[in-house]
């Protein structure tokens, strides 16, 4: 007989004692991520680590945005055993670790306003379709800007590299290359590192995982290169478009369904060796995309990146090689294929991003959705007709029109619960409606001296 789970928690406990004496931990971060996708944690000192192992340790859930009110406001963190990790760079007084948390009621049941806690929501209805595993590789790119004298972020640029560029005008080289390897030392598995094509930008790409530890890898990932940026006096921003004239920055999504029998997506006899299941999916990510980039694209200021001319999606449309529509199929087949959709940004927060990208595949394949063709013209140079005539829809042109179009969609709402998702629409409603409130300087030089 196979060990039980309650035998695989008392041996991880076990081991995380015994690692926390050796190691000289002195401290733990209960991690745990709001909302709108911001990094929380708790800290204790070590001599509560029997109770944080016990699931006893408490909080105040009405402190943080997108949780509760404050007569409801006592909440468990659960830590994920999984997610033990001591960080390299606090060594002060002894190190730091940290556990990954989920949300529970003082009742012990989870609590439906906790992202990570809704995306294993979603896992588990994957599961009924007969699918083991999600597996995700992300690209998170980012940009690197110079501190001021008190330690402030400006937007003036540490290099003025482009595209694959090194030494001497990637400046930034050295600081992504300590990224690197602090990655590597938490375990990481790194398989690319190079400049973007904006000054300034930087992309790494680390090998995929299951969804649930991707999200995780995701968050972890930010708190280490904004940690080592700023060892090097820099700020490190995972901002959309930060700057004007240049390509701002993405996180496209590699996703594949596993079975027990291995990649779901791949058909050695289909057509371009994918299955019914993955256009089914893709079909699903198509039919559902002007609602899920609410959730993906979750800022003002992620709309400024999706306009033409720098190299980020604006079409629903999608492509074997071509790199304008919304999904690539990448050339890999094998247990290698997967579909890249590359409208998400870095700002999303990952756990919302990859239930609503999942559920909408899902919808996909349990409605057996049929993709347009795929197209392999440019698409920014058709015009409208041309576009309407191939199907082609636009991706939502401000964060104001996304919202309406998840408004309308019952499947990603329902990807959300609800929730997450009456914080996260009435959270973006106030963000546009202070947005729009703003008079830039944009408007000021087209129309002071003009009327």
């Amino acid at each position: 007989m196979g060990t039980t789970t309650v035998e695989k928690n008392t041996k991880r406990i076990a081991e995380i004692k015994k690692i926390a004496k050796e190691e000289n931990v002195r401290f733990l971060r209960l991690m745990f991520t709001d909302v709108m996708g911001t990094i929380k944690n708790v800290e204790v000192p070590i001599s509560q680590l029997d109770k944080v192992l016990d699931n006893k340790m408490m909080f105040d859930g009405s402190s943080i945005e997108g949780f509760v009110r404050i007569e409801e406001s006592d909440m468990y963190l659960f830590p994920d055993l999984n997610t033990w990790l001591i960080f390299p760079w606090e060594n002060g007084d002894g190190k730091v670790a940290r556990l990954i948390c989920d949300i529970y009621m003082p009742e012990g049941t989870p609590f439906l306003g906790d992202p990570r806690g809704n995306l294993k929501r979603v896992i588990k209805e994957m599961g009924k379709l007969g699918f083991k595993s999600f597996n995700l590789g992300p690209e998170p790119e980012f940009f690197l800007f110079k501190l001021d004298e008190n330690g402030k972020p400006t937007t003036e640029l540490n290099d003025s590299g482009g595209y694959f560029d090194f030494s001497p005008q990637d400046l930034g080289e050295d600081c992504r290359r300590d990224i690197v390897l602090e990655l590597e030392n938490l375990g990481f598995e790194v398989e690319a590192s190079h400049h973007e094509c904006g000054p300034g930008q930087h992309e790494i790409d680390f090998k995929y995982a299951d969804v649930l530890e991707a999200c995780d890898n995701i968050q972890t990932f930010k708190l280490v290169v904004k940690t080592i940026a700023r060892r090097h006096g820099l700020h490190a921003t995972f901002m959309p478009k930060p700057l004007h004239g240049i390509a701002g920055s993405g996180m496209h999504c590699n996703m594949s369904l596993f079975t027990e029998e291995g990649n779901a997506f791949f058909d050695e006899n289909g057509e371009r060796q994918l299955s019914q299941t993955a256009y089914h999916f893709l079909g699903g990510l198509l039919e559902h995309a002007r609602a899920y980039t609410a959730v993906c694209n979750p800022t003002v200021n992620s709309y400024k990146r999706l306009v033409p001319g720098f190299e980020a999606p604006v079409y629903v449309a999608w492509s074997g090689r071509n790199r304008s529509p919304l999904v690539r199929v990448p050339e890999s087949r094998g247990l290698s294929t997967r579909l890249e959709l590359r409208s998400v940004d870095p700002s999303a927060n990952p756990y919302l991003a990859m239930a609503v990208l999942l559920e909408a595949g899902l919808d996909g394949i349990r409605n057996k959705i049929v993709p347009p063709a795929e197209v392999n013209r440019n698409i920014y140079v058709m015009n409208e007709e041309e576009r309407e005539a191939a199907q082609i829809t636009d991706l939502p042109s401000t964060l104001h029109n996304a919202i309406k179009a998840l408004r309308k969609d019952e499947v990603i709402k329902e990807a959300l619960g609800e929730h997450i998702y009456a914080n996260f629409v009435e959270a973006k409603r106030l963000e546009w409606s202070a947005f729009r409130q703003q008079v830039s300087e944009w408007e000021r030089e087209q129309y002071l001296e003009l009327y």
